[in-house]
């Protein structure tokens, strides 16, 4: 089964009480049973939900994967991964990635002595130089959030099987229409659903897909045991838009294009970080691994001052000015004050985050609108 059929499909059929071809919204909290322990499959909601069940096995199926688990948030899937280790192992992460990943690992799981390293993953080699007999577990996201560094998955995975190490692929930038780390290798993918998966700026939730059999019966017992589960109603919205993802991720990924070139050409433009790019480092692997590159982009002005940037992102009208990212209408962020706040600024600078740093969410819009609102704004600051 193909991507798009695979959108629209996998998982899915029609309710067998009533034929609705659309899933229906289960708005229950717990499920008549014949006799004790006797029940159709479904005992209290927090464990299983019929709409939360669909939408898990079409998640699953997108990424090429055989389990799939929802929760309740992005975060709320990270914290159900990172809860796969104990007191005493150790975590390499990248060294860009999103602010609030960086903080659960750093003010959350540190205190439960879970200890965490941020390297750069340009280079695989990298992160040998931090394996140990504590390492437990190799945490990737690319393109990462906000500088789109690109990470060989398929690299780190062979250094992870090769020391017996979970890796984690953190897939939301890309979403699988454009990357399936489970086929490069990685153990587990993880998704803000929140993003391009739910796609229209209405729904929180976090998702976790894997292969492994034992991962998923971890996965499970935590997703029940700390109850960290989206409602049924999100579980509808997000299958709902799933079943546009193809069309979409085509849309954002041609107009981040044309923007990413109108900026690269801008004279009151310093630098683009975008991996279409063939002079953006790691644009062959993203070649390599991706379909395309995607819907997201930052970028710095010339002279890198932070409150002409500011001025820009207040003065834009089709960029909507607000944190998060994936929805259908275009959005601007300052990463420094928002997504990666929690992240010290010494630690962001020394990555190459600087405070002047716009990152921009391509939205379907047409792209002619997009770049007319970017253009007169550049000729005001």
């Amino acid at each position: 089964m193909k991507f798009a059929t695979k959108t629209i499909h996998a998982g899915v059929q029609p309710d067998p009480l009533t034929g609705a071809v659309m899933t229906p919204i289960y708005q229950t909290s717990t499920y008549a049973q014949e006799s004790p322990g006797k029940h159709k499959g479904y005992e209290y909601a927090r464990t299983q939900n019929p709409t939360r069940s669909v939408l898990e096995s079409n998640l699953a199926a997108l990424e090429n994967g055989q389990f799939g688990f929802t929760f309740a948030s992005g975060l709320a899937a990270t914290d159900a991964i990172i809860k796969l280790l104990k007191a005493g192992d150790e975590v390499i992460c990248g060294n860009d990635l999103y602010g609030g990943t960086y903080r659960i690992f750093r003010q959350v799981f540190a205190r439960f002595n879970i200890k965490s390293h941020f390297v750069s993953m340009e280079d695989p080699q990298n992160i040998t130089n931090f394996i140990n007999e504590n390492t437990r577990m190799i945490w990737i996201e690319t393109p990462t959030n906000p500088l789109m560094n690109i990470a060989d998955i398929e690299a780190i995975t062979k250094i992870g099987k090769a020391h017996k190490l979970m890796t984690v692929v953190d897939n939301t930038f890309a979403t699988p229409y454009l990357q399936n780390p489970l086929d490069l290798g990685a153990s587990i993918v993880v998704h803000s659903v929140t993003k391009y998966l739910g796609g229209h700026s209405d729904v929180i939730m976090g998702a976790v897909i894997t292969n492994d059999e034992k991962i998923a019966e971890n996965i499970g017992f935590l997703q029940n045991s700390c109850g960290a589960v989206p409602s049924p109603n999100d579980a509808f919205l997000v299958l709902r838009g799933i079943k546009t993802l193809h069309l979409r991720m085509k849309a954002h990924s041609e107009n981040a294009r044309a923007v990413a070139e109108f900026l690269h050409e801008h004279p009151k433009v310093g630098k683009v970080y975008y991996p279409g790019f063939p002079s953006h480092t790691g644009h062959e692997i993203a070649k390599k691994q991706m379909r395309d590159f995607g819907g997201m982009l930052s970028f710095t002005l010339v002279d890198d001052d932070l409150q002409k940037s500011i001025q820009l992102m207040e003065k834009l009208q089709l960029f909507t000015l607000a944190e998060s990212l994936g929805g259908v209408e275009s959005l601007c962020g300052h990463p420094a004050s928002m997504t990666h706040a929690a992240i010290p600024k010494a630690e962001r600078e020394k990555n190459g985050l600087k405070d002047s740093l716009i990152r921009l969410s391509i939205g379907i819009e047409d792209k002619e609108d997009l770049i007319a609102d970017l253009e007169r704004v550049l000729e005001e600051i």
